[in-house]
């Protein structure tokens, strides 16, 4: 065996254990000592490292070669491969002028890469031109590069452009592969027209293609939208029938079909047969489930789950903390509300101004006006600003107290904002005034109502009408 055939072996032993950078150590050694490689042990080496997300490491033994030019058709294939799963469209076309410039030819899979490269990166038109070059130099697109155009145009909305293709492409006699009927099908679904859909899925049987997971997932999750939940669970046994296990994106969208339908039993037991099935509740199960239970204000429910995803170590996302905040807030456990409220910090997740919005709401319904005011000031520390609705619950907080000082103020904060309070912010205000005797001052707000075309109740007219005439009455 040569030095050059021995050194092969090493790098080739090396990649297929994994070892990539020590591949890349006997690979350097071999190119320092003047050894010459075949191509294919080049390519193995940038394949694996592509694979293995080392892009930057491929990309800079690659330029460090370039001048060598000991590349073929499949080394560029490779690294532009790479440049579009990095997303970098144009380096993948500065690839496609150097293959010219050394006189090589791309091929169709190039050509599919580059195609899809560019539907991904939502360049369509440029998806379009490299279709027709394609023609031109004779390549004959395959099944694989009409599927990736039609994905890209139907993903731009451009519907009738992908179904068109499509016809094309069978009348250039190639039949649908299995990516091909998954992406049909979940345009029909994404439409509504289940019963398309189905047409497409009965064809595709015949002819001998078979249905996987995602194709049952898109049916399923198209019967879900379209309210036909009970239909969709048929399909989970003849998945099984079909020796097509369901995973967790079947049971989560059964689960959330359920939910929707106002079915929380029947959501529940999904869960269970999720978990019996050998499957593990994710993040994205438990937050279908909480936002189905608070949706129906089965607030117990909510906090039992949040309980049991604490129990299996599943950290929440910002979704999950603030339904569970506001679960809390309406069962009137504020404690438990701020307590999620303080874990965030600690999953790394920032509160919004509805979270905000929840707390606050939750201590003025218990009168509690300290803590609502410091953490009302707090948002501007966390650089979050107040929304019309938080002003206007702090507003009538501070009027359930009578502290018309105060909610005036605030008043003027949102007025300085160009925010518009509402009538009940307007006649709370306006009913504390009157029952202190300054219908002076009700008055001037009875103004600004109008002034801002907000249409003053007849209970507004009322108070200061009663509060004056008392007023005169007492002189």
């Amino acid at each position: 065996m040569t030095t050059a055939l021995l050194y092969e072996s090493i790098i080739d032993a090396h990649l297929k254990s994994q070892l990539l950078d020590k591949a890349l150590i006997f690979f350097n050694e071999m190119v320092d000592k003047g050894l010459v490689y075949r191509p294919n042990i080049f390519n193995s080496l940038l394949g694996s490292l592509v694979r293995s997300n080392c892009f930057e490491k491929a990309w800079m033994v690659f330029n460090e070669l370039k001048e060598r030019g000991k590349f073929d058709v499949y080394s560029f294939g490779i690294m532009i491969k790479g440049c579009c799963e990095n997303g970098n469209l144009d380096k993948s076309f500065q690839l496609l002028g150097l293959l010219q410039d050394m006189g090589l030819s791309p091929n169709v899979v190039i050509y599919t890469t580059l195609i899809d490269g560019c539907c991904k990166n939502g360049d369509i038109e440029r998806a379009r031109l490299l279709f027709e070059k394609m023609g031109e130099m004779g390549l004959v697109a395959n099944q694989y590069t009409f599927t990736v155009l039609i994905n890209g145009l139907f993903k731009k909305g451009l519907k009738k452009d992908g179904f068109d293709l499509f016809e094309k492409m069978k009348s250039n006699g190639l039949f649908p592969n299995l990516y091909t009927y998954n992406c049909l099908i979940n345009e029909y679904c994404s439409e509504g027209k289940i019963c398309r859909a189905f047409d497409l899925f009965d064809e595709m049987r015949e002819r001998g293609v078979e249905a996987n997971v995602v194709t049952y997932n898109t049916l399923i999750g198209g019967m879900c939208r379209e309210e036909r939940v009970w239909e969709a669970e048929k399909l989970v046994d003849q998945m099984k029938k079909a020796a097509v296990s369901p995973n967790s994106i079947t049971y989560n969208t059964l689960i959330g079909g359920f939910c929707d339908a106002g079915n929380l039993d029947k959501a529940s037991n999904l869960l269970e047969h999720l978990k019996s099935n050998g499957l593990s509740p994710s993040l994205v199960t438990y937050n279908i489930l909480i936002e189905g239970y608070s949706k129906a204000g089965n607030w117990k429910g909510v906090a039992d789950l949040a309980r049991e995803m604490e129990g299996r170590g599943i950290s929440p996302s910002k979704v999950t903390c603030t339904v569970l905040i506001d679960a809390y807030v309406r069962l009137q456990d504020m404690e438990k509300a701020f307590q999620v409220y303080s874990s965030m910090e600690k999953f790394g997740l920032v509160p919004d101004v509805y979270v905000y919005g929840v707390l606050i709401h939750g201590l003025c319904m218990k009168g509690n006006m300290k803590e609502s005011s410091k953490l009302f000031r707090s948002m501007g520390e966390m650089h979050v600003e107040p929304s019309d609705v938080i002003y206007n619950t702090m507003i009538h907080g501070y009027c359930k107290e009578d502290n018309s000082y105060r909610a005036l103020r605030l008043l003027r904060e949102m007025d300085a904002k160009g925010l518009v309070p509402n009538v009940a912010s307007y006649s709370s205000i306006i009913g504390v005034l009157c029952k202190d005797g300054k219908w002076q001052e009700s008055e001037v707000l009875l103004d600004k109502m109008i002034e801002l075309q907000l249409k003053p109740s007849a209970s507004i007219l009322n108070m200061i009408s009663k509060a004056k005439n008392f007023t005169e009455l007492k002189i």
